[in-house]
């Protein structure tokens, strides 16, 4: 099918939800779902939560739209994080409409792509707080965050990310979890645990979680381990793609009628190796380890200006060493990344006020964190200090019953510390002549305002429109980078006078949360005012600068900045069309597509393809049965240097049974046995999106065990 034929998929994909609607209307029986309680997209909640909002209980296989925020909000319940059992945020939300992920070490390094943005543009988070790691310095780099732990998985996009920061100007990937307790279980207890095993990569895993609280204290425990061999691909072996992480948390709290306090410790270490090229041939492996403390609390005073004040607090240790055979044929540690964080943030809700207009709420907040990066040996990042603070406003404003309007605004305070080097135009060496180096300090003060509007429309359709102006100040890599970065097999130089990205965003969505039908749908037009980027220049190096132009190991990337535009849409929808049992045969579907172009007419790197999927499932008296087929177009829209990308058909399927059962003979109220299998056309699968496509496939036919119970 060609690239012209493509707008007519869309048009088609987005009338489908309406024709269905037709058929919801006219049917007497209506499903009442649970409400989707998210956490991430405003600061204004509407009343305290009794327990988190996980997603337990909510209907296995049943599409969770959230139809009560301004933007849309991507939701992975903890039933779905079960049966796919990822073990990276890149795995867990790889084939959502309009997110990727980066798969460069797939099942090990995987970072969220949202919107074809990725790295210094989606900030992610654990329990409201960044994440401490360096996954955003290089795409070999790990989350620290196992999804098996979640409770639930938000990924946020739009004006509603303007609460985190200019960081934020893509989207948030926050993993939800109960490590600081929020809450007592109603029986005293309440646990998970889940098991696996995958044949594509004689994968093995395991993870448990435990709640427990009386008398106004609760506690939560959890942990995980998982290990895999390399993968296999169609015709073969992708070789040194092993990996193997563990890692667990301990938390208390104190909960009372007011609210409550709590504080929790987390460990994360793992070890992986990279796949394909130079990495592989050098048997590169990467060794992270993570220890994080965080803290949060909520205050919900009994009289005054404010009916809610809180708070999250916390502060990481990380480090990772790349190891692999060295220039000098010799194994050994070839760079060193460390890094140390903290963030703070504070939120206070008003009381409502009554107006003329109508309900006006609102909270106000600040933030602040410190990030301190140190590499060593051959790293391209000198140490870098970065300093942030800020303060931002949200209020809504109910104008009539079902009319809601949301303004926001915040203003940061940025400084960045480190080394920056001056290179020839050419980004080519002068002989004799090493680049000039001195210390530098940059400030920026990035402002964002947003405003929208939530309308709920006949038949429980809801309507959002929004706008938005983002600022986003450069960060320390992009700033200062100068040297090799083997794992990645680039050769990275950052321009120290770069200057503010500005982006205007108008986004239109409708979504429909309830009944048979479930589906939303969304485009967005953004305009970026010097977007930066990695360019390749074309330019090989080896491992000092000296040997650029004349090297043969390490392509050449060059931070620079251009004016872009990026504009898509992302639809995803269910319909139960034939009820069976106490439930229903249905049909899904899902498209999406991001288009990204500089001025000059040349194309944004590394952008998703195009994808269309759709099939069908079964959910009835603890069944639950689908066949689904995602198809992903050739992505030939790409930026100079970069090769074209063919497309794929990935084939799944899944069976699966739930049964209750007497925890007093079993231990256990609940349990989940299945099979699953992805990739069942063995299909040569290449992420567009990826540094490595070219010589990394991704995993080849696999089929999943799982098991879960709940106590």
């Amino acid at each position: 099918m060609s690239y012209r034929r493509r707008p007519d998929l869309l048009a088609l994909s987005t009338a489908l939800p309406l024709v269905l609607a037709a058929g919801t209307a006219a049917r007497a029986e209506d499903i009442k779902l649970d409400e989707i309680t998210v956490s991430s997209p405003s600061p204004i909640v509407s009343r305290p939560a009794a327990a988190p909002a996980s997603g337990t209980g909510f209907p296995i296989g049943v599409l969770p739209v959230v139809t009560n925020t301004f933007s849309p909000v991507t939701v992975v319940t903890q039933e779905q994080i079960a049966r796919d059992q990822p073990r990276t945020l890149g795995d867990a939300l790889f084939d959502r409409p309009g997110i990727s992920s980066t798969t460069y070490a797939p099942g090990a390094a995987s970072r969220p792509i949202i919107r074809g943005l990725d790295n210094a543009r989606v900030r992610i988070q654990e329990n409201g707080i960044v994440n401490g790691g360096v996954s955003d310095l290089g795409e070999d780099h790990t989350v620290p965050v196992n999804p098996l732990v979640a409770d639930r998985l938000e990924v946020i996009r739009g004006p509603a990310t303007l609460r985190y920061g200019s960081g934020a100007i893509g989207g948030v990937v926050s993993a939800e979890n109960n490590r600081v307790p929020t809450y007592i279980p109603a029986n005293g207890y309440a646990g998970q645990v889940t098991t696996g095993y995958s044949t594509v990569d004689n994968g093995r895993l395991g993870a448990a979680t435990v709640d427990a609280g009386k008398d106004g204290f609760a506690v939560h425990a959890d942990g995980f381990k998982t290990a895999s061999d390399s993968y296999v691909i169609p015709g073969g072996i992708q070789r040194n793609s092993y990996n193997e992480s563990q890692g667990g948390s301990i938390g208390v709290s104190a909960i009372g009628d007011r609210g409550f306090v709590g504080v929790a410790f987390s460990h994360y270490d793992a070890i992986y190796a990279i796949p394909g090229g130079e990495a592989e041939q050098a048997r590169t492996r990467l060794t992270p380890n993570q220890d994080r403390v965080i803290s949060r609390g909520e205050i919900r005073p009994l009289g005054g200006p404010f009916e809610a004040i809180r708070y999250w607090a916390g502060y990481s240790v990380y480090r990772h060493d790349e190891i692999g055979i060295g220039g000098d044929g010799i194994e050994g540690q070839q760079a060193i990344f460390k890094n140390r964080e903290g963030e703070i943030r504070i939120e206070a809700q008003h009381v409502p006020v009554f107006t003329a207009l109508g309900t006006l709420t609102g909270a106000i907040g600040v933030q602040a964190d410190r990030r301190a990066i140190n590499t060593q040996l051959e790293a391209f990042l000198p140490r870098t200090d970065s300093r942030s603070g800020a303060v931002y406003v949200f209020e809504q404003l109910e104008v009539l019953p079902g009319t809601r309007l949301q303004a926001a605004g915040r203003i940061e305070g940025d400084r960045v510390r480190s080394t920056a080097a001056l290179f020839p135009g050419d980004y080519l060496p002068v002989e004799g002549e090493d680049p000039f180096t001195y210390r530098l300090t940059r400030r920026f003060a990035p402002k964002s305002a947003s405003a929208g509007v939530l309308q709920d429309l006949p038949y429980g359709f809801v309507a959002s429109l929004t706008g938005s102006y983002v600022e986003r100040a450069p960060t320390g890599y992009e700033l200062f980078s100068q040297g090799p970065h083997d794992a990645t097999a680039t050769f990275e130089i950052g321009d120290p006078r770069l200057r503010l990205e500005r982006a205007r965003t108008v986004e239109a969505s409708i979504r429909h949360g309830d009944g048979p039908l479930r589906f939303e749908a969304t485009g967005y037009y953004t305009r970026y005012t010097g977007f930066i980027y990695k360019r390749l220049t074309g330019n090989l190096c080896d491992d000092d600068f000296a040997s650029c132009g004349t090297g043969d190991e390490l392509r050449q990337i060059v931070y620079s900045q251009q004016n872009a535009t990026f504009y898509g849409a992302e639809l995803i929808g269910q319909y139960d069309a034939l009820p069976v049992g106490n439930g229903f045969i249905g049909v899904e579907g899902q498209f999406d597509f991001v288009r990204a172009k500089f001025d000059d007419g040349t194309n944004v790197p590394r952008i998703p393809p195009y994808r269309l999927g759709g099939g069908v499932y079964l959910r009835a008296d603890g069944w639950f049965a689908r066949v689904n087929l995602l198809h992903a177009f050739a992505q030939t829209k790409i930026a100079p240097f970069e090769t074209d990308t063919a497309g794929y058909d990935d084939l799944r399927a899944e069976l699966s049974y739930t049964k209750a059962v007497d925890p007093a003979v079993y231990g256990a109220s609940e349990v989940t046995l299945g099979l699953q299998g992805r990739n069942l056309l063995d299909a040569d699968i290449r992420n567009a999106a990826s540094f490595k496509k070219d010589e990394v496939l991704l995993p080849g036919r696999n089929v999943r065990l799982f098991l879960t119970a709940k106590f």
